[in-house]
């Protein structure tokens, strides 16, 4: 039987959702390789890309099964820390 679930994966200009149909029991890391949307991004690297489904950070994505619905989400490297931006914004004011 398959599932069906999301990846997602956004730059600042653009974003992706792929919908893929996966047999029961494949790893989030699996699902994300399944999905194709790493050749609409060039650079993109499954194995050493920070993932999470619905925000949710999941620590070992190679041994996570997902379940029907989910929608993976693929995360950049911050560009600055939260704490820097926030002080930041807070000088300019």
């Amino acid at each position: 039987m398959s599932i069906r679930v999301e990846v997602a994966y956004a730059l600042p200009e653009r974003q992706e959702i792929v919908t893929v149909d996966v047999p029961e029991g494949t790893s989030m890391l699996d699902a994300v390789k399944a999905s194709s949307i790493c050749g609409r991004f060039p650079g993109l690297d499954p194995d050493n890309t920070d993932m999470g489904i619905f925000g949710k950070a999941i620590k070992q994505p190679g041994q996570h099964k997902v379940q029907v619905g989910d929608r993976i989400e693929l995360y950049r490297p911050l560009m600055i820390d939260p704490k820097q931006a926030r002080l930041n914004r807070a000088k300019k004011q």
